[in-house]
């Protein structure tokens, strides 16, 4: 999601006088419905009553009417083969040909996917793609059109039945749509493209090859219409609410299986949004993408051409810091003992008068650990451990004994209670985070100091010669 910068030197989210694609009668400066708030006396006209009447009103209807219309096996395979071409006619052609320029295409392949998209009966290539890229500019936010931080609901269909305010809605470049003839064209002719590719031409299909005329206006056209529609919007919903996040996780889109099934392909929606310019929307093999195999395919028929893809290196880097964030998310609920710059500094006598006392500390590499509730629990015995207390245990602890395992340096970390004056490196290490001397040690995203395997400080790579108090 690009960030908004000054308006001034941003295209206008309107088009412009000159553009011939403009609808001459909206005025800019009326005031919109969307500014006053819904009321009892108000609220049918905050309704889109075209699109309530497209999106609801015709399917249901199409659904009573399938009581009385049997299905012909001829209509149900054409129902599903042209279900497939105008779901296509979205993701490859409205999505990531004209929305994304993920690829480039012939005029032949243009104008197909022009035509069998508005058979999905979805808006004009430029309404749709305009308002896409919106989406991916303000992924969340209010600009967004349909967001899904305003609900499920709301970014399923509710952006559809409810009117929206234009000037609401984020600023886009769409110069690029307003040069291209197809787009020009489908957009000034959009409602006789609709008729005739969502109504009159599957009607015409199974009229005139097996005589179903009344199946192929039912199944094929309205019932066919409703299914592809709620297909694409699970893209603006579900999409954003199921699945995971391995790219990235700062906003709603979620990679799933499940959407991409629903969806042709558009379900890997969290790599989507980071690499909206790939033409793919699965990279692993096994992934389900019939958009991605249908955009290669037209590749090797000459119809498509400069596929765009993301550096492989640059997908693995977003992946890893993704992963990374949740190793440091994780990381951060665990107890990692106390800071070694939190603990205070104890003098050896002071340690030993302490042991000698009755508590049970232990000093391994400098470091001093209370180990009184862990005597009993020692896998090596209760004696092996009280031998170190009151002494410089490192030698013992790394090797001279037992040279114990890093799950059991991670234990003893929990156990600290104060660094030894003079201990090996620790109280040098101590002071010079207090004079603010560059130390080198990697943290992780919350600045926290990572521990890796083997590099605790209690540590220590080859036996140590015990100190005089061993």
């Amino acid at each position: 999601m690009a960030s908004p910068v000054n308006s001034s030197a941003q295209p206008s989210s309107m088009a412009a006088r000159s553009e011939p694609v403009r609808n001459k009668s909206h005025d800019p400066k009326k005031p919109h419905i969307t500014d006053q708030a819904i009321t009892k006396s108000n609220w049918y006209k905050h309704v889109n009553w075209l699109n309530v009447t497209l999106i609801i009103g015709v399917p249901i209807y199409g659904f009573i009417a399938a009581y009385s219309t049997p299905l012909q096996w001829k209509t149900a395979v054409f129902t599903v083969v042209y279900y497939f071409m105008t779901g296509l006619g979205i993701t490859a052609g409205y999505h990531r040909l004209w929305a994304h320029t993920s690829y480039s295409a012939r005029l032949p392949l243009k104008i197909y996917l022009a035509a069998v998209g508005a058979g999905a009966v979805q808006g004009s290539i430029r309404w749709w793609s305009r308002d896409h890229r919106a989406h991916h500019r303000y992924t969340d936010t209010d600009k967004d059109p349909y967001s899904v931080r305003k609900g499920l609901l709301y970014s399923h269909i509710g952006w559809m039945v409810m009117k929206q305010n234009p000037k609401r809605i984020g600023r886009t470049d769409i110069s690029d749509l307003n040069d291209c003839p197809v787009v020009v064209w489908q957009h000034r002719n959009y409602i006789k493209c609709v008729i005739f590719m969502g109504m009159i031409f599957p009607c015409l299909v199974t009229g005139f090859g097996w005589g179903d005329w009344k199946g192929g206006f039912i199944y094929s056209g309205i019932l066919r219409i409703f299914i592809v529609q709620q297909a694409t919007f699970c893209v603006n919903s579900l999409a954003h609410w199921l699945g995971d996040q391995p790219f990235d996780d700062r906003n709603s889109p979620r990679d799933h299986v499940v959407t991409a099934l629903v969806t042709l392909g558009e379900g890997y929606h969290n790599f989507h949004h980071e690499f909206p310019s790939d033409y793919r929307n699965a990279i692993e093999w096994h992934q389900y993408d019939p958009t991605k195999w249908s955009i290669w395919m037209w590749k090797q028929l000459g119809l498509a051409y400069d596929l765009k893809q993301f550096k492989q290196n640059e997908i693995e880097k977003g992946r890893l810091q993704q992963l990374q964030k949740k190793l440091d998310q994780k990381r951060q609920t665990l107890d990692w003992g106390v800071p070694l710059e939190q603990l205070p500094i104890i003098d050896w006598d002071d340690y030993q008068t302490e042991a000698k006392g009755g508590r049970a500390l232990v000093a391994v590499a400098g470091v001093v650990h209370d180990v009184t509730d862990f005597i009993r629990e020692h896998p090596g015995g209760k004696a092996l451990i009280t031998s170190g207390i009151g002494k410089d245990a490192t030698a013992i602890f790394n090797g001279g004994v037992y040279n114990h395992s890093n799950a059991a340096h991670n234990l003893l970390s929990t156990m600290r209670v104060g660094v030894l004056r003079g201990g090996c490196e620790v109280e040098i290490w101590k002071r010079a985070q207090r004079e603010n001397k560059d130390i080198s040690f990697v943290s992780d995203s919350a600045g926290k100091k990572i521990i890796r395997a083997g590099s605790q400080v209690t540590r220590i790579a080859e036996p140590v010669a015990s100190a005089d108090a061993a």
